[in-house]
């Protein structure tokens, strides 16, 4: 039997235009810091996107990533979302992770060394 939690979301088919509008770079985790007010454990990064700047996200890594294991870490992000408050903190980009067997979050991250801010296609 399958676990729920791995059960595809069905979704409605998307067009290559649609898609296209999302905007998903890589950037490098410059610092990560608990995020005291939050009602789940997540942590405050700081993410260098290159030429795009450096932005913020909050993010329930906490399961498999400490602080000290993510900076240095490239990562990819939606980086043109409008920003969201959450716990206080302003999160502007939204880090990509898939859940684990348990639905903990693993980062989606580029397997080789490719340039900040590059897009993905």
């Amino acid at each position: 039997m399958s676990d729920p939690q791995l059960i595809p979301d069905l979704r409605p088919p998307c067009t290559m235009e649609t898609f296209e509008q999302v905007d998903i770079r890589v950037g490098v985790i410059l610092s990560a810091e608990p995020l005291a007010k939050a009602r789940k454990p997540a942590y405050a990064l700081r993410i260098d996107f290159g030429p795009l700047g450096i932005k913020q996200s909050s993010a329930q890594i906490t399961v498999h990533y400490t602080p000290a294991t993510l900076v240095g870490r490239r990562v990819l992000a939606v980086v043109n979302f409008p920003p969201r408050r959450i716990a206080g903190f302003v999160s502007e980009v939204l880090t990509l992770g898939v859940p684990d067997v348990h639905g903990a979050v693993v980062l989606v991250t580029p397997t080789m060394e490719v340039p900040l801010g590059a897009q993905l296609f």
